[in-house]
């Protein structure tokens, strides 16, 4: 019976052939003990000497790390196993012999590492990552899907910028100017328009020369747009999906979790509502905390978004920030409207901005004067206009940073971890 690891828990007390590779071994002078892995999980292989042949043993013995196998045994219970079981050998098949795996169990630097990044991800660590990262993915499409959103998807290449040209990447469509997406919102405002609640889900590019731990060139974006929703309706929206995808990886991610020594304490504290501050009264929080580097009308940086968060130990929503250090598509605050009404989702434990969100503007005239203001090219965005023209409704939306929410939720230290083949300021291999 061929099977996998991950299935090898409904075939307690029968034997069963697993194709996998070999992760590790150690061995005494009559028993050894393989780590076998094979895409679904790890598992411990015992090969004990008295109960397989002379050349079983010696195999199991010498096989060379990452050389591929068909292993064939009986599945035992073993409680001291994350897993509850492991399989006791009865033979092995080489399938192809691995020489000079160069990712050994020694430490190496990160540099070496993101150079062999297509070995790395077979590492016990990268391969929790990526199952966190794909059950994110699946709750995603579980949360939207029940809630009566159709996905739509926008273009890659685009002909206009939804936050400004100076950190796009441009290309040449045949004759004309073309630049990869920094964010599909603009086309998903008009898909809400025809479809009520959507969502998008796929990769955007910044061009910023940014080299923090919280930065990718690539990355993938989740952008639900939702008409006839205000902004505080969104609020709600954000907090139910953020909830549900941390509840989702605590419930089937418990071996990946406690493989990355998370600490799940913390992610089980976070529930509906999110606790919310004002731009206004987080100034005067982080003067009081020694800020003094902060005035009203900048951007925070990491370590005010760190010491905000740090605050409140949960994920913790920043509303109504000015007016001019936001997009142009933002609809005024009517009790100040310096400020608009928007909101940053900031992590705890460091991991900042995971979602950036607002209400957009639906009035025409309202539009046409952003878009003068920010020296746009309006008939670029005609389109975008059209959607004022023709039965405009307030809406409102959101945007997720995938790789941002893996890692905070996996709580690796750098994004460069959460993505399968990271693009990075020097980085373009593998």
């Amino acid at each position: 019976m061929k099977t996998t690891i991950k299935e090898s828990k409904n075939y307690l007390n029968q034997e069963v052939t697993i194709g996998g590779w070999l992760h590790n071994k150690r061995s005494s002078g009559k028993i050894a003990f393989l780590q076998l892995r094979d895409g679904t999980g790890f598992m411990q292989g015992v090969v004990v000497k008295e109960e397989v042949s002379e050349d079983t043993f010696q195999l199991a013995k010498n096989i060379t790390q990452e050389s591929s196998l068909f292993v064939t045994g009986e599945i035992t219970e073993d409680t001291r196993s994350d897993l509850g079981y492991e399989m006791q050998v009865k033979s092995i098949e080489v399938i192809d012999e691995a020489h000079d795996y160069p990712i050994t169990p020694k430490n190496h630097g990160t540099e070496f590492l993101m150079d062999h990044r297509h070995l790395w991800l077979r590492s016990k660590k990268q391969h929790a990552v990526m199952k966190i990262r794909n059950e994110i993915i699946r709750a995603t499409y579980e949360f939207f899907n029940d809630n009566g959103f159709t996905k739509i998807d926008p273009p890659i290449l685009t002909a206009s910028a939804p936050e400004g040209t100076s950190e796009l990447f441009h290309t040449k469509y045949f004759d004309e100017d073309a630049f990869l997406s920094q964010s599909g919102q603009l086309y998903m405002e008009a898909a809400a328009m025809a479809h009520g609640k959507v969502f998008s889900f796929g990769p955007t590019f910044r061009a910023e020369k940014s080299k923090t731990r919280r930065h990718l060139i690539e990355f993938w974006m989740i952008e639900p747009e939702m008409a006839f929703y205000n902004h505080a309706d969104s609020l709600e929206v954000q907090e139910q999906y953020v909830t549900h995808l941390v509840q989702s990886v605590l419930k089937n991610c418990k071996i990946e979790l406690k493989t990355l020594e998370r600490d799940t304490e913390k992610l089980a504290k976070v529930a509906t509502p999110f606790p919310r501050i004002t731009y206004d009264d987080a100034v005067t929080f982080l003067k009081e905390e020694g800020f003094d580097d902060i005035e009203w009308g900048e951007d925070f940086g990491a370590p005010h978004e760190t010491a905000i968060a740090n605050h409140y130990d949960l994920p913790v929503f920043i509303t109504n920030y000015p007016t001019k250090i936001k997009p142009f598509y933002m609809q005024p605050n009517p009790d100040n409207e310096d400020t608009v009404l928007c909101a940053d989702l900031i992590a705890p434990e460091g991991y900042g901005e995971v979602i950036g969100g607002s209400e957009r503007i639906n009035d025409l005239a309202l539009m046409e004067q952003r878009i003068n203001e920010h020296e746009l090219d309006a008939e670029s965005y005609s389109y975008y206009l059209d959607l004022r023209k023709y039965g405009s409704v307030p809406h409102s939306g959101f945007g997720l940073g995938l790789e941002r929410a893996v890692a905070w939720i996996s709580g690796v230290e750098h994004v460069r971890e959460t993505s399968p083949f990271p693009r990075l300021l020097n980085r373009l291999y593998p």
